[in-house]
């Protein structure tokens, strides 16, 4: 046992730190982590470079970029190969582009697709050991390298190719949250560096997509609820918070739209709702701070917030209403039926019940749920310090974001991890103290119950033992059982001359990627006109001789049998054209090109 503490006294010596050398080391460990992450992977091949596994968002978003590179504005966020003839606008931010344009052009394309998600990685693992010491201590960096590295793998957003902006989000976000903590901690002399720095990634973030407004939303709580609060220190952040990020949203607004559509409104992306917003309530909190008489007292500073409040709520509610409701109020209701439930991190809590996703309900609920448990405990019995308070605001938010769609669990998943690698710090100082197995004991569960990896086994376990759609349905050939996500799944595709494909909505992004083509669909609201065509001559009976097709320009219809979507089509239209090529029998006016029925994608030419 003396052997046994004494190890874990020599491991816990390697991670003890002073103030000057916290942060390089912090970074060292955050590396020396990413490296294994990166090991990792290379030792599979990357796999993740070679099949997309689905991730459309990543696939497009190289498309994207691709397309700036080649010439098209800055501006343009156009994808003329995706939709309707011409194409239509997305709702992402050219914030992530540069970054991912600047690497392709600097390493290559293939070493940029691996650098980016890793630089991401590392910095939000380096954030999550900074925030996890400032609470826990030097015992609990280890728990933080570790807990903060698995969670940031399980929530699958940093492998090699990952180029979808939430990893950049959740990096902001562990951005704020670091800031806001440092900034409000008792004694800090970051009060204005922190709250500027909290600000601009939380206006960042926003301007990255709009997804992530939730968590700027709570770091302007946070510095509204610390100027009410009063105190020096907190009015400084309050100040510095409200004037970096009404600055910071103008400027990625003037950075990113063109001055003619400075005052469009476009509810899912930066535009003037959003930014008109940012301006007036960072400014208006920055503007109080500077008033002696509104910051004076409780009542004032209250009744200033009041006022502000109710003063950006008419104007959100007077002159943007329409980014108030429902934000795929304006979806076809066909494709909110068929294609927008079936979003898998659309779906709800209680969808996923329903559903019994046990592994993604425990994967992604049980640490969250923990550690919000434990910053109770903790405030119970200690009170709450000002950065377990703004754990405890961002992580709440979090938690429910997630309840509403499963997506917000990538956050929660990685704010959690702060929490518990806090809580084992604790643990190890007890067993270091006690020297006894008995101590331990209590350490090395917590250890496993920190694990979302370990919870999405146990909920796998308590799944219903059934087959996948595609290899239950009684339509899917065994052999047929490719989902077509394999960049080498399109060669025999990416030979032809250049044409509009019709495909599902999940091989849209891949076969832009892939392909000179263009296809008619994707999983992207804004191409409601696009799916909407594509889901009809997808689930339409084929025996119109193939005149629907060719009025929508087709030329190619590329048709995976093995995957999901292709065989949920086949369910909802018995008789459509999706079902009728899954049950083998091919229209007269598709012409096959790949010469074999079994390979994983199948191509057919639409006859003139």
């Amino acid at each position: 046992m003396a052997e046994a503490d004494f190890n874990l006294s020599s491991v816990s010596s390697l991670f003890r730190t002073d103030g000057r050398s916290a942060a390089v080391r912090h970074a060292g460990i955050a590396i020396a982590v990413t490296l294994a992450f990166l090991a990792f992977h290379a030792a599979r091949g990357f796999p993740t470079l070679t099949d997309s596994k689905g991730d459309n968002d990543s696939l497009l978003r190289l498309v994207q970029v691709r397309d700036l590179l080649a010439g098209q504005s800055w501006f343009d966020l156009n994808q003329y190969r995706m939709g309707l003839e011409g194409g239509f606008e997305m709702h992402w931010s050219r914030l992530i582009d540069l970054p991912i344009a600047v690497l392709i052009l600097t390493v290559g394309e293939t070493a940029a697709l691996v650098i980016w998600p890793m630089l991401l990685f590392a910095l939000s693992l380096f954030l999550i050991i900074r925030a996890t010491h400032l609470i826990g201590g030097d015992a609990a960096i280890l728990p933080a390298a570790v807990t903060g590295g698995l969670a940031l793998l399980f929530v699958n957003v940093f492998v090699p190719g990952a180029l979808d902006h939430h990893n950049a989000q959740l990096a902001l976000a562990l951005g704020t949250i670091y800031a806001m903590m440092t900034a409000l901690q008792a004694g800090s002399r970051s009060a204005a560096s922190g709250g500027a720095a909290a600000a601009i990634c939380a206006a960042l973030m926003v301007a990255i997509g709009m997804e992530a407004a939730p968590y700027a939303a709570a770091a302007c709580a946070v510095a509204a609820g610390g100027f009410l609060a009063g105190g020096t220190r907190n009015v400084t952040v309050a100040r510095w918070f409200g004037l970096a990020f009404a600055g910071t949203a103008a400027l990625c607004l003037g950075a990113t739209v063109p001055p003619q559509n400075w005052f469009l409104v476009a509810c899912d992306a930066l535009s003037l709702p959003q930014t008109t917003l940012a301006v007036l309530g960072g400014g208006g909190l920055a503007l109080v701070t500077f008033i002696p008489s509104l910051s004076r007292t409780f009542a004032m500073r209250l009744s200033a917030l009041v006022g502000l409040g109710l003063f950006a709520t008419f104007v959100a509610v007077s002159a943007f209403p329409q980014c108030l409701g429902d934000p795929y109020a304006d979806l076809d209701p066909l494709l909110r039926r068929y294609w927008l439930s079936s979003v898998t991190e659309a779906q709800s809590l209680s969808a996923l019940i329903d559903a019994r996703g046990y592994s993604t309900i425990a994967g992604y609920y049980a640490t969250p749920l923990l550690a919000l448990m434990v910053l109770a405990v903790a405030a119970l019995r200690r009170g709450f310090t000002a950065p377990a308070l703004v754990l405890a605001v961002f992580l709440t938010l979090a938690v429910a974001v997630s309840c509403w769609q499963v997506r917000g669990g990538v956050f929660s998943v990685a704010f959690a991890a702060i929490v518990l690698a806090a809580w084992i710090g604790r643990l190890r100082i007890a067993a270091l103290d006690q020297r006894n197995l008995w101590a331990q004991l209590p350490m090395a569960a917590v250890w496993l119950l920190s694990v979302s990896l370990l919870w999405q086994a146990v909920g796998a376990a308590a799944e219903p033992k059934t087959a996948d759609l595609a290899r239950n349905s009684d339509l899917a050939e065994p052999q047929q059982q490719s989902w077509c996500y394999s960049l080498s799944d399109l060669a025999e595709l990416a030979q032809l001359p250049a044409g509009t494909v019709l495909t599902i909505s999940n091989l849209g992004s891949i076969v832009l990627r892939q392909t000179g083509h263009r296809v008619l669909n994707g999983p992207y609201h804004r191409n409601n006109d696009g799916n909407r065509a594509a889901l009809d001559l997808l689930m339409a009976p084929p025996a119109d001789d193939g005149r629907g097709a060719r009025a929508r320009g087709i030329d190619y219809v590329a048709f995976c049998p093995g995957n999901p979507e292709t065989v949920a089509l086949a369910h909802w239209a018995p008789a459509g054209l999706a079902a009728v090529m899954l049950d083998g029998s091919i229209p007269d006016w598709l012409e096959p090109l790949t010469g074999s029925e079994t390979s994983p994608l199948q191509i057919f030419r639409v006859s003139p």
